[in-house]
């Protein structure tokens, strides 16, 4: 059966031009990224604590595109095991993820330059010029995280080779801006490096609207956590399968005095209940039960181990389901190659529509 190209209805020769051409068109949009990247494809997998380790990252890039190892809360001498773990399933290019407030983040460097690691995420924060400097010299190419250009600009100064813009719309810990509004604001401006775009993708035309905006290409999270080599739960990728874009959502800050990190996940028992326990932890602030820095620990331990009750152990009622609002794309558990294929289809007949809508005879 022909791909669904609209209510054009070429004849197979035209069909099989249109598509042709679209897919050289889409490889030409993605070459930068791609070569940056070292991949057929330019699509990155968001890095997932508990999730974006061995299995998914290496099968991420068996397909094609790009898996980034989560680092997380990792220790240097986990994350080295897990990176020999995941060279020993791919020999294709992958990265790492680290987060710029960890206590080890010097000796985590070290594990990556001591691996040969080709790719370094610094997420979490601006990082400083010493980890920048750790990164490069190592011979890695640095990629960073920019919520707004003014950021993206200072970014790209530090040394930072390619960034990320990633929008309100992406799962676990967000910005304040959607990804539609960071888009118009850094791809028109940012020239000199790869820009990648994430947060709330799940589909190929849009992937490929942002590039042809500008972007290198894009990052993917929430699709591929519900992907069949995710180690996640069955449970977990059922919430997935299950739940609508309304259904993913920020975590509710209750009183201003106690500053919530927002992050965003479905809806379950657990977010009801860390609302009645920011209620509660403040009712024992104001009678003198707890002073502000025990209240707003008490509030910030709420979640702690959270996660991982919802990705191993398949508690997503009480557990933190982390998710972006492409969730309500998520229809089955599918293998990762298929996701990447999919996504890559769906934009190459977007374009193929278009050249057969082009070449059409206007109406009479």
């Amino acid at each position: 059966m022909p791909p669904d190209i609209g209510p054009v209805i070429p004849d197979a020769a035209a069909l099989a031009a249109a598509l042709e051409g679209a897919r050289a068109c889409f490889d030409a949009l993605a070459a930068r990224g791609a070569g940056f990247l070292g991949t057929r494809h330019a699509i990155m997998g968001g890095a997932m604590s508990w999730v974006s380790e061995r299995h998914l990252v290496s099968a991420i890039s068996n397909a094609g595109g790009f898996g980034v190892l989560a680092c997380g809360a990792m220790g240097p001498d986990l994350l080295a095991a897990e990176i020999t773990a995941t060279q020993a399933l791919t020999e294709r290019p992958f990265g790492v993820n680290l987060i710029t407030m960890h206590p080890e983040l010097e000796a985590l460097i070290r594990v990556c330059r001591e691996a040969k690691v080709g790719h370094v995420v610094l997420a979490g924060g601006v990082p400083s010029g010493g980890a920048v400097r750790a990164v490069k010299d190592g011979g890695a190419r640095l990629i960073c995280f920019a919520p707004a250009l003014v950021l993206a600009k200072r970014l790209v100064r530090l040394g930072a080779d390619a960034l990320v813009i990633e929008g309100s719309e992406a799962g676990g810990h967000i910005g304040p801006v959607s990804l539609t509004v960071l888009a118009q604001e850094v791809l028109p401006h940012i020239r000199e490096v790869p820009v990648f775009v994430a947060g709330g993708l799940g589909r190929g035309e849009a992937i490929l609207a942002y590039m042809e905006m500008g972007a290198a290409g894009a990052q993917l999270g929430t699709r591929f956590a519900a992907a069949t080599e995710s180690i996640a739960h069955p449970r977990f990728k059922q919430a997935f399968i299950r739940a609508a874009a309304r259904d993913a959502v920020p975590s509710v800050q209750l009183d201003e005095r106690f500053p919530v990190i927002p992050v965003r996940g479905l809806a379950n028992e657990g977010t009801r209940r860390f609302l009645a326990h920011q209620a509660e932890t403040r009712e024992r602030f104001l009678a003198g039960a707890l002073d502000k820095d025990a209240a707003q620990l008490a509030i910030e331990h709420f979640w702690a181990g959270a996660l991982r009750r919802a990705v191993i152990e398949g508690d997503v009622e009480q557990g933190s389901v982390m998710a972006g609002q492409s969730v309500g794309m998520v229809s089955a558990v599918q293998p990762v190659a298929e996701i990447i294929a999919e996504l890559v289809d769906q934009a190459v007949t977007t374009l193929a529509a278009r050249r057969l809508a082009c070449q059409a005879e206007p109406a009479a």
